[in-house]
């Protein structure tokens, strides 16, 4: 077996390249996924007890179980003799987001050990017949589940928008008496979100074309 030996050359070239890029963007998906924290507001009023609009709030963050994530008026404040912190956003979207999660962190730990190989063992990795070949093949089933998981925690960030979003008011059964007014008042915005998803997907389909041709094709020479 080979010595360890750095040599920078791989990741010049689409496949070292393309790891980094990969290793980059599962960074990105699972630290701005885990470590989401949002809320959502809604104002409230009762005349003529109350006309001046009070703001009541639910938290909610990774795993995103929203029917965990209980509404809470400020403290110290009764709202319309409501008992807020009996009622919940709805849905469960723990498990879409935490496979997202799990995944990125799968991959993340890959690229570095597919990094070390290309940047410190370079010649083992081109002698092999079937390392590379190794390499090929967890690629392909790692974009796979990468894309599943990917396309799983789209949909339930968009279920997650609604849930969270102004259809609140409609469903909030405070909301529903005659004599309580409810107002959607703002919502945490999810652009961290949205990005983490198109990247981690545009990555993974990348990753999967250049590895191919950087794996199964003949060394380019600056490889060596």
């Amino acid at each position: 077996m080979s010595g360890f030996q750095i040599n920078l050359n791989p990741l010049k070239e689409p496949l070292g390249f393309i790891k980094v890029l990969e290793w980059i963007a599962s960074i990105f998906a699972f630290a701005t996924c885990g470590g989401f924290k949002g809320q959502t507001e809604i104002q409230v009023n009762c005349p003529p007890a109350v006309t001046e609009n009070k703001t009541v709030t639910a938290t909610f963050g990774y795993p995103f179980r929203l029917n965990e994530a209980s509404f809470q008026p400020p403290p110290g404040v009764n709202i319309c003799d409501v008992n807020w912190k009996d009622y919940v956003l709805i849905g469960d979207y723990s498990s879409s987001a935490q496979f997202y999660v799990t995944f990125a962190v799968f991959v993340f730990l890959y690229c570095i050990a597919a990094l070390l190989l290309y940047v410190g063992y370079t010649s083992l990795y081109l002698d092999s017949r079937k390392l590379p070949m190794i390499d090929f093949v967890v690629t392909l089933v790692a974009t796979f589940l990468w894309l599943v998981s990917t396309s799983a925690w789209a949909k339930a960030l968009t279920d997650i928008k609604i849930a969270t979003g102004h259809n609140i008011i409609d469903e909030l059964p405070p909301c529903k008496k005659k004599a309580v007014l409810c107002y959607f008042g703002s919502v945490t915005s999810m652009g961290s979100l949205n990005v983490s998803v198109m990247e981690f997907r545009y990555v993974a389909q990348t990753g999967v074309q250049w590895h191919d041709l950087g794996t199964l094709q003949p060394p380019p020479p600056g490889f060596k």
